[in-house]
């Protein structure tokens, strides 16, 4: 079966990490053709040695603008008829859609007399009209749709009734998410930490609905009892297109100057965009995910690999994952005092804190690649029937 793999993107967050473990993972059954723009994810991928289609980058949001909008229409049309025929030279059988962009491409690529579509919904659509339209149009076209939660599947319009519904959690690396390859008190000193550090962290793209702010309103809060209490903050403002939801680089300047005016200064590390994750998580006590929402939340996984002790967003994804007191806590979001309180309590009572961290780690089986890869092939072939 060839299937066509479409990302607007190829900076990499996590549906791009989505898609890498994915394409690691096929078996000989798929063959893989992946068109994206060049940058850090078409590297990636020829490096997994899949042929690499390079194309067009994207604009454009979940917000109606009066010059944004028709622009990134423009581009849709464009490029819906590039992939027409490049699925047509190729024999494509399915295209899969890895973002919401390119699902509108592929949707109108459909439309064109191209391919079935396997959407594969990453994100949790807001309550806008412009958000409404957009899935609509992919969902009116796909054969499959594909959502990494059953949280972005009902935000996304899709009732459980719905046969073309699959909700797949997203997989992680568990060869590198693996406690046993990493130093903790190595790794603490790379990071020039101290063994008796309490040690936070909060790890994504830099933007405001992934609660920075708040982790560091958590870190002010909690040095109140807890001195040795550090935050590492692992991410950039990545996404920085005008046409882009936020002001991110605005965003991270509030941050430090927060900081600043905090004085947090010398207990806030600014780690910035980092391929070391696993490494950075063997040095964290506490994992901070405290978004407003979650679609599915990866890192949530991955902390909980690494023996985190993993506090996260009540809303989304995470709620799906983590059994609240058990192998993790859920937390409303925007409650920066109530997670400091909560974070006491567990540092409070370390034999409790240990049993979450063992249990989190003993939970994460059921995210391996392989699997994920096979219930994805099932939903392709579902499509191209």
């Amino acid at each position: 079966m060839r299937v066509l793999f479409l990302n607007d993107t190829s900076l990499i967050s996590g549906a791009e990490r989505c898609l890498l473990d994915l394409l690691g993972a096929l078996d000989e059954t798929v063959q893989p053709l992946v068109a994206c723009p060049r940058g850090p994810l078409s590297r990636a991928v020829a490096r997994l040695g899949v042929e690499v289609i390079p194309t067009r980058g994207m604009t454009g949001s979940l917000r109606l603008h009066p010059v944004h909008t028709p622009r990134a229409l423009a581009q849709l049309g464009v490029a819906a008829a590039a992939l027409r025929r490049l699925a047509a030279r190729r024999r494509i059988d399915v295209i899969h859609a890895n973002t919401l962009r390119a699902g509108l491409v592929a949707a109108a690529t459909r439309r064109l007399g191209g391919p079935p579509l396997a959407a594969f919904i990453h994100d949790a659509l807001p309550v806008s009209r412009a958000a409404l339209l957009t899935g609509r149009a992919i969902g009116s076209q796909a054969s499959v749709l594909f959502a990494n939660s059953a949280y972005s599947a009902d935000r996304f319009g899709l009732s459980e009734e719905d046969r073309r519904r699959r909700v797949v959690f997203n997989p992680i690396d568990l060869a590198a998410f693996d406690q046993d390859l990493h130093d903790r008190a190595a790794a603490r000193v790379r990071l020039d930490l101290r063994p008796d550090d309490l040690v936070l962290a909060v790890v994504g793209q830099i933007t405001p609905w992934k609660g920075q702010r708040d982790a560091i309103e958590i870190l002010d809060a909690l040095r109140r009892g807890h001195p040795a209490a550090r935050l590492l903050v692992v991410g950039d403002a990545k996404f920085v297109a005008r046409a882009t939801r936020y002001d991110n680089r605005a965003y991270l300047a509030e941050l430090r100057e927060l900081t600043f005016d905090r004085g947090l200064e010398p207990h806030v590390r600014w780690l910035g965009d980092r391929a070391d994750v696993p490494a950075i998580m063997s040095a964290v006590d506490i994992l901070l995910v405290p978004s407003w929402e979650e679609p599915f939340g990866r890192v949530v996984v991955e902390g909980m690999a690494m023996g985190c002790l993993v506090a996260a967003t009540a809303i989304g994804g995470p709620a799906e994952v983590i059994s609240d007191g058990v192998d993790g806590l859920l937390l409303a979001p925007r409650a920066p005092e109530r997670w400091a309180e909560a974070i006491d309590s567990m540092v409070r009572d370390p034999e409790v804190m240990r049993a979450i961290r063992r249990a989190a780690a003993t939970h994460v089986g059921r995210f391996d690649p392989a699997r994920f890869a096979a219930a994805l092939v099932a939903g392709y072939r579902a499509a191209a029937a």
